[in-house]
């Protein structure tokens, strides 16, 4: 007899939208992406399917970014997968990247004045390489700013801020774009 096993499909920082209802949705408070008490209290290693982050990474150094990567790694299954989201820096519009600044625009309650860092593709990608991950790029922007979108399924986790889900990403152009990595455990 083959035992199934257990599908456990984490949200990390979800937000007030649900758009991944069968998800386990949760708040830093619950669990902190540095603080492994907040992990050993909830999981056990290696037990988690599938890890989804949208828009969490900018709000970390990147040494936090390396270290909340590696925690990660833990939880996952072997070819376990994060998929995870951030604004992207090399997205070529002046607005954008004043809102996604470090500090962000002002005031303190806007959400990216905890920003701590902006990503290119080459930046997101290594950290989580070094963290162990085998990485495919899904959406991006290049060093000369054009954007980049490899087809992906969002039964596999839904980003909001993306050209696949996002309105203002409809059309001929491309306003509000994140860098998506599907991150996968080796």
């Amino acid at each position: 007899m083959v035992m199934k096993q257990e599908v456990i499909r984490v949200e990390i920082g979800a937000g007030e939208f649900n758009n991944n209802p069968d998800w386990i949705r949760t708040r830093e408070e619950e669990l902190n992406l540095l603080e492994k008490s907040t992990w050993e209290n909830k999981f056990k290693r290696n037990s988690i399917t599938a890890i989804l982050a949208e828009h969490v990474w900018e709000h970390l150094t990147y040494d936090e970014g390396l270290e909340a990567a590696k925690n990660c790694y833990h939880y996952l299954k072997k070819s376990g997968t994060i998929r995870c989201a951030v604004p992207d820096g090399f997205f070529q519009d002046e607005v954008y990247q004043n809102i996604v600044k470090i500090g962000g625009p002002g005031p303190l309650d806007h959400p990216a004045a905890s920003h701590k860092i902006v990503y290119n593709y080459k930046t997101f990608v290594k950290l989580f390489e070094t963290a162990g991950f085998e990485v495919k790029l899904l959406e991006y922007c290049d060093e000369d700013g054009n954007f980049h979108f490899n087809d992906w399924d969002g039964k596999d986790g839904v980003i909001f801020r993306s050209k696949k889900y996002d309105p203002r990403n409809q059309g001929e152009k491309i306003q509000f774009p994140s860098i998506i990595i599907d991150a996968i455990k080796r």
